[in-house]
């Protein structure tokens, strides 16, 4: 045992897993059945289910009780005449007709009977909702898969024993001489708005919000979608060019050593750049295909385009409901693909970059816990993200850390290299001595100049 402390610590692992809706487990008549035993309509007759009390004791204080009820008088509660019928504390039973709402026991000799039904309602229900299970059923293992491997990390459970130390020196000129060093093989790179900024992305304030996120929230998209497709028409792809951070993720392509690069971004810039498409996860989507929100209709990009540079606000040419291109919103599911590649990305990478993002949006800011316990990690941002809490960082000869352990004395891989993205990974390309081949990516080639004869 990890010794006493390890109750708080798990208390602040359980605060940090994100708020996500699973697939559904039960289907909607399940789980508003009402509890067995309960009356939910009329009680059936005497004749279908006979009672086993005594003749005329039951019989007689229902009939009372009725008859009170039809004058509209409050019935006065009739005493049974005194029997030798065990009392149900005693083993005894009470009449079907009494169960539920009015306060019975269920008969013990007719719950057989009502566990049978109940399974056989159970299998139809089942079978109902078999088809809607196996949809999600990715999505549930790719996340459940991700969510292990953060409490395993947390709790120091994998039998790793000591961790290996990579680097030379926990700097960024040891995250350097590792790459030159040819060990380094496969690079992820995890990106957010940073990345993008010097590119001119637009300040969401314009958009007349209620507040800066409502413009990707799917609640505020389905009451007012025009602000969506005002900002869609300033950020559709080729409205913008690609940023130095954007090259320098290409050129790691180009040297062989990029295994994915995992994006929040929206803008496509990745793809303007000339990074392949298998190479790219949008985590939050993509505007390359587009959906009708009611039906699920498919529409191509060239369609929207159409739409949205027509200021029209896209509807469904089959049943008018809203289109719109396939980004992810708040409380929107992430696209499969994201949590097929993510098991088998992150337990190949030798080195994490993580580039201009807060590190605050889950479940891609976990992901940084998802990596083998001795890859190191470079943070390129203007300011620190990613870090653990104080107190876990306290706890970390109990616990492993979750987080970058930028400010941990025993950290022995994680390196943050503070500044303007863009700027970070110029200084890095300098360097590694890769600025001529970075300067071709994006440098037209000049024409060669005629001579005279």
């Amino acid at each position: 045992m990890r010794g006493a402390g390890i109750g708080g610590a798990l208390g602040d692992m359980l605060s940090q897993i994100p708020s996500i809706r699973f697939p559904p487990l039960l289907s909607k008549r399940q789980t508003d059945r009402p509890p067995a035993g309960y009356l939910t309509s009329p009680s059936p007759s005497p004749a279908q289910h006979p009672t086993p009390s005594p003749p005329g004791v039951m019989a007689d204080s229902q009939a009372a009780v009725t008859e009170a009820a039809v004058a509209g008088e409050a019935a006065a509660p009739v005493k049974a005449p005194e029997t030798d019928t065990p009392k149900p504390g005693e083993g005894g039973t009470k009449s079907k007709e009494f169960e539920g709402a009015i306060g019975g026991m269920r008969d013990p000799s007719n719950v057989e009977e009502e566990e049978s039904d109940e399974e056989e309602y159970d299998d139809e229900d089942l079978e109902d909702d078999d088809e809607d299970e196996d949809e999600d059923d990715e999505d549930h293992e790719g996340f459940m898969s991700m969510l292990q491997n953060f409490i395993m990390n947390k709790l120091d459970l994998s039998d790793h024993g000591e961790v290996e130390k990579v680097l030379e020196e926990v700097t960024v000129e040891g995250v350097v001489k590792y790459i030159k060093s040819g060990k380094c093989k496969n690079i992820i790179t995890m990106a957010g708005a940073g990345i993008s900024t010097s590119a001119g992305i637009p300040d969401f304030q314009k958009y007349n919000l209620p507040f800066p996120e409502a413009i990707f929230d799917i609640e505020f998209f389905k009451s007012n979608p025009k602000p969506f497709f005002v900002l869609a028409k300033d950020l559709y792809p080729g409205a913008f060019n690609p940023t130095p951070s954007h090259w320098f993720i290409r050129l790691l392509h180009e040297k062989g050593i990029l295994l994915r690069h995992y994006t929040q971004n929206i803008d496509t810039l990745e793809h303007i750049a000339g990074l392949p498409a298998e190479k790219v996860v949008e985590a939050h989507g993509t505007f390359r295909t587009s959906h009708c929100i009611a039906c699920r209709k498919e529409y191509s990009q060239d369609w929207m385009k159409e739409e949205i540079f027509k200021d029209n606000i896209p509807t469904c040419e089959e049943c008018s409901g809203l289109v719109k291109p396939d980004i992810v919103f708040f409380r929107e599911s992430l696209p499969t693909r994201f949590f097929q590649l993510m098991q088998t990305d992150f337990p190949k990478c030798d080195l994490l970059l993580i580039l201009g993002t807060s590190l605050t949006v889950q479940p891609f800011a976990m992901l940084i816990n998802n990596v083998p316990s001795s890859c190191p990690r470079l943070l390129i941002n203007r300011e620190k993200a990613g870090a653990m809490d104080p107190m876990m960082a306290m706890l970390q000869g109990m616990l492993s850390s979750s987080g970058l352990a930028l400010d941990s004395p025993r950290n022995i891989r994680d390196v943050a290299l503070l500044g303007d993205c863009d700027d970070g990974c110029v200084k890095l390309v300098d360097m590694l001595g890769w600025k001529e081949d970075y300067e071709k990516l994006f440098t037209p080639p000049k024409k060669a100049e005629k001579t005279e004869e």
